[in-house]
């Protein structure tokens, strides 16, 4: 499964374009509450191996090094991204690495968003809701509207709460971009179209209204077997809805 430096790439997105990569998890395992059954870092017990969380003083250096490089290079950075190995939210000194982040960004690289992949568990935090606010991209995800249906597809830590996730997002009063992966899945009786899943889910997105709704589907190999993706045709189908009101949907096979 796929292991991150704390610094990676640039790669290409298909949601962000041309993404510089930052892990604020160890290099070589994985940490996460939640333990996704199509994350392309594998399982979490499969990454225990290493439990060394980066510090903000290291993510600075390693990020200016790599902006330094790039911008001597001439290649155009479209967004800094914190996704790597887990929930980057997890790492204590998330709020003092993001001011960082910012303020390198706005010296080396100006025309950059600075983008946040989370499950959103930890939004509910004052200082993690401060710090998400202050970037371009906080990028929230939610891939089904119940605590039972979570447990299939995402198999969150003890204490997870969809409802409180929710409650937690109102705060951005719509200044963020909602996530959410379609798949099917006999195996975990899973299925995204389902209206037992889908119906829930827009009514979330009705309630937060965010800004933009990013919605795909599994792209990497993944842990658990036998997934189906869904087509750009079927998801466009499944959310058009959602298209009707308004909603500014990207929609990525």
């Amino acid at each position: 499964m796929l292991r991150e430096e704390t610094v990676f790439g640039p790669i290409f997105s298909r949601r962000l374009g041309t993404s510089l990569g930052i892990n604020l998890l160890p290099e070589k395992g994985k940490i996460c509450n939640f333990d996704c059954i199509y994350c392309e870092c594998g399982w979490n017990k499969d990454g225990r191996d290493d439990t060394v969380i980066p510090t903000a003083a290291k993510v600075s250096a390693d990020l200016k090094n790599m902006l330094v490089r790039l911008q001597k290079q001439g290649t155009k950075v479209d967004s800094i991204t914190f996704s790597g190995d887990g929930e980057p939210t997890i790492n204590p000194a998330f709020p003092q690495i993001i001011d960082d982040t910012l303020r390198l960004r706005d010296e080396l690289a100006p025309t950059a968003k600075v983008s946040v992949l989370s499950n959103a568990t930890r939004v509910h935090l004052p200082e993690v809701f401060q710090a998400l606010s202050k970037v371009d991209n906080p990028i929230m995800k939610i891939d089904a509207p119940t605590n039972a249906l979570i447990e299939k597809i995402n198999k969150p830590a003890p204490g997870y709460d969809i409802a409180r996730v929710v409650e937690a997002l109102e705060q951005f009063q719509g200044n963020f971009v909602l996530q959410t992966c379609m798949l099917r899945s006999k195996e975990y009786d899973f299925d995204s179209s389902r209206p037992e899943v889908l119906d829930g889910w827009m009514d979330i997105v009705r309630r937060l209204r965010p800004r933009e709704i990013m919605v795909y589907t599994i792209d990497r190999p993944t842990p658990a077997q036998g997934l189906e993706k869904f087509t750009v045709e079927e998801m466009t189908a499944l959310v058009q809805p959602l298209i009707d009101e308004g909603f500014r949907l990207q929609i990525k096979g």
